[in-house]
């Protein structure tokens, strides 16, 4: 009560300068403003955006995006008008009515709005109805309407808004509360953790120190009185980290007092849930006549990075990026910290269905797996489709849960299908892994040749990465550092971009990544000790980045049940012996005579990316194949393998890419990819590409191998020589039992779909536990 009396907290937003992304790892980045908006170069100097001033005779109005949104610049529209909160109905609303409520609450303009409370229900008045504006207003409440009040609307009615996520530079949100906080004008241009004992100082990441609010320019603390745990647990959440500690309050007290210091002059009151600063309640602070903190001293927060983050005593961080949590996991982001959520349940990895998915339920998933709090809570499957079941639906969380399967959910998933799986993008601590790594001499920013920023003799240089032994995997890990997505080009040689003649010294060579990485130095490479024999400037390494990936799955269901032998006569296998699709040993075999003995099945496979897959050559390379009358355009698309027990290859076939084309697709998803008439190759988002059990090479030619217990496997794109957006899923494996004259296929499955101790029961298992055969 005590604190209440001292503060009077009102619950409205902060006007942030930049967008809500940067802002979260904005530890010691410029804040940017946004000239392509005004179309102006970015050196140039710009004006602070006068605001249009409100007329006199309209009421003073504060607006909000509340309900069940997924990101901060969305949700149902709120007004407070005369000391209530209350919402605005639907009829007659337009574009340019979300326009003028975008302006107004600090966002350039509106992208879209939605109808019949989707943003769920509000409470209280329906304050607006049949609201008109022209687009030019200063506040929604300049706009004609029925009146305030006025209305014949229920809640089921009321309105949304999605703003662009750029902020109005120089913006200032003149509200007025007149029963609580006169004329409160609040700015924050960034926001900041500054480290001021010696041990943080060099630490990255920072994790503790001051909180600081930029404003007018100038930093100022944040006084401590009132402040408390959940509002330190908002803002390392905002910083990337997952929780919040307890530090040494006489060290900073007696810091304080050593240096001259300039109070924020507000105060905040967060309920611990919130997924940003600016959704907390602020208030106007008493502070002391000479403008000092009292009793208290500047806001200190001390949070716990993840295990990922971690500093380590050698390296300062682990070198390798790593789900750690067992129940949950991401899949299918392109950057640290985002992904398709997939959860745990008896053993088989799931989906989440995005009905209800809301940021604070993607908040907790993100502090489960070691980052801060979500900054986005994607739907509509848009980091890919998952496979397997949907485990949970309608997820509801407080916020404030250990791991997302405690939260309150709908276990029926009828209804849900993996266009609805839902994803997560959480802030992530600043490594400032960006400021070593830069392309130059592309034709757009995406691309170019890779320079990068070492210690050499002693001296940080620029230099260049050697290109052999160069491929996609290190050209992914280099697109997630530079924060350009995933990579659609791996380049050995960069002769044609011209780059800084002073950064074309080798400096990194031997360079090899397993995929997870961070940064390319936590990747392999010699070290000190470099070779590159063909030297650096035009064979150095480069990469062409992209937003979104392709992710090729393969339906094992499909294998399993397509699966059979075929004794298939040598005369009629001669196209497949010049493609080598056939055992070593049918060059020991009379020509025209005998038989093969063919493991024959059908592929299907479906393209469950955000991009369509392309053969990494272009037309001009593939190769014409005469006596099958048609192009390959990957050398090798897929191997299928038949191996023992203990793992040991006993059988082996390929299959370059016969013709990568859209056999069927979803829904109303239109084929791209055909092959008739030298068409262009690929496999279209959303659709699949089928290989008949009856076309050539399309088996494994078992002819060889003895009767017994086999493991059968097929991997799609086994060179990695296509970019996607997951490679742990191109892996097919299933159980097989040869008696010398049937084959059995059973629990097919893909790789990665079940958990490491089902695995491991998986390839360690011998027999077939059904009522056909036994062990």
């Amino acid at each position: 009560m005590q604190a209440l009396e001292m503060f009077h907290f009102v619950h409205i937003s902060l006007v942030v300068y930049s967008s809500l992304y940067p802002l979260c790892n904005a530890q010691y980045e410029s804040y940017p403003y946004y000239p392509e908006y005004y179309g102006m170069h970015h050196t140039e100097y710009v004006e602070p955006v006068q605001q249009p001033r409100r007329p006199q005779a309209v009421p003073k109005i504060l607006l909000r995006l509340e309900g069940l949104k997924r990101k901060h610049n969305e949700g149902r529209v709120e007004v407070f008008y005369e000391g209530e909160w209350g919402t605005v109905c639907d009829d007659d609303f337009s574009m340019q009515n979300a326009h003028v409520v975008c302006r107004e609450l600090g966002y350039v303009e509106a992208v879209s709005w939605v109808p019949s409370g989707k943003y769920g229900k509000g409470e209280g008045r329906i304050w607006l109805d049949n609201v008109h504006c022209t687009g030019n207003e200063a506040t929604l409440a300049a706009c004609t309407s029925n009146g305030w009040g006025v209305t014949d609307c229920k809640h089921s009615e009321d309105v949304g808004v999605v703003c662009s996520s750029k902020r109005i530079p120089g913006f200032r949100l003149m509200n007025a509360e007149d029963n609580l906080i006169e004329n409160l004008n609040i700015q924050i241009e960034d926001m900041r953790i500054k480290p001021m004992l010696s041990a943080f100082r060099k630490r990255i990441p920072v994790t503790e120190g001051f909180v600081e609010v930029k404003e007018g320019g100038k930093w100022k603390q944040l006084c401590s009185v009132g402040w408390t745990a959940k509002d330190s647990r908002v803002i390392c959440g905002m910083f990337g980290f997952p929780s919040e500690k307890t530090f040494n309050a006489k060290v900073y007290k007696m810091i304080a007092g050593r240096r001259k210091l300039a109070y924020w002059p507000y105060s905040v009151n967060c309920t611990g849930n919130e997924v940003h600063f600016s959704s907390c309640a602020v208030g106007k602070h008493n502070l002391n006549e000479n403008k000092t903190c009292g009793n208290g001293m500047p806001v200190v927060v001390s949070c716990i990075p993840g295990p990922d983050f971690a500093p380590t005593p050698m390296m300062g961080f682990r070198k390798a990026y790593r789900h750690a949590q067992p129940l949950v996991r991401l899949r299918g982001g392109a950057n640290v910290g985002e992904g398709r959520v997939e959860v745990l349940k008896n053993g088989e990895w799931g989906t989440i269905c995005d009905d209800q998915w809301t940021l604070i339920s993607a908040s907790v998933v993100c502090r489960e797996l070691g980052f801060g709090s979500a900054k986005e809570a994607v739907t509509g499957a848009r980091l890919g489709q998952g496979i397997g079941p949907v485990h949970m639906n309608e997820v509801s969380c407080t916020g404030f849960e250990k791991s997302i399967t405690d939260c309150r959910f709908n276990v029926e998933s009828q209804g849900c299908e993996h266009i609805e799986d839902a994803g997560v993008k959480c802030n992530v601590p600043a490594m400032d892994f960006k400021k070593q790594i830069r392309l130059v001499g592309g034709r757009t920013p995406m691309e170019g040749r890779i320079e990068i920023l070492m210690q050499r003799n002693g001296t940080m240089k620029w230099g260049t990465i050697c290109g052999e032994t160069w491929g996609t995997v290190e050209a992914m890990v280099a697109c997630r550092q530079l924060g350009m997505g995933f990579a659609s080009h791996a380049f050995q040689e960069t002769w044609y971009w011209p780059g800084d003649v002073t950064a074309d010294d080798v400096i990194m060579s031997g360079v090899k990544c397993s995929g997870t990485e961070m940064s390319l130095f936590h990747c392999r490479h010699d070290g000190n000790f470099l070779s590159c024999p063909r030297g650096g400037g035009r064979f150095a390494a480069g990469v062409s980045c992209m937003d979104a990936a392709p992710d090729l799955v393969l339906n094992h269901e499909l294998v399993e049940q397509t699966s059979y032998l075929e004794d298939r006569p040598l005369l009629l296998l001669q196209c497949a012996m010049e493609e080598n699709c056939l055992a070593s040993s049918v060059s020991n075999m009379p020509q025209g005579n005998g038989y093969r003995r063919l493991l024959r099945f059908t592929s299907q496979i479906h393209n469950n990316g955000q991009a369509d897959f392309r053969p990494k050559n272009g037309r001009h390379a593939w190769e014409w194949h005469a006596c099958h009358r048609h192009y390959h355009s990957m050398e090798v698309f897929t191997y299928y393998d038949l191996l023992s027990l203990n793992g040991t290859k006993v059988a082996e076939g390929h299959k370059a890419s016969f013709c990568l084309e859209d056999s069927e697709c979803e829904g109303e998803i239109q084929k791209r990819y055909e092959c008739a008439n030298f068409g262009e190759q690929g496999i279209s988002m959303g659709c699949w590409d089928v290989y008949r059990h009856d076309i050539d090479c399309q088996w494994v030619d078992i002819t060889d191998v003895s009767p017994g217990d086999y493991i059968f496997q097929v991997v799609i794109n086994p060179n990695n020589e296509v970019a996607e957006s997951d490679f742990t899923n191109n892996v097919m494996k299933c159980k097989c039992r040869y008696d010398g004259h049937r084959i059995w296929m059973y629990n097919c499955h893909i790789g990665g779909s079940f958990s490491d101790e089902v695995e491991e029961r998986f390839d360690h298992f011998s027999g077939l536990l059904n009522n056909r055969l036994t062990a």
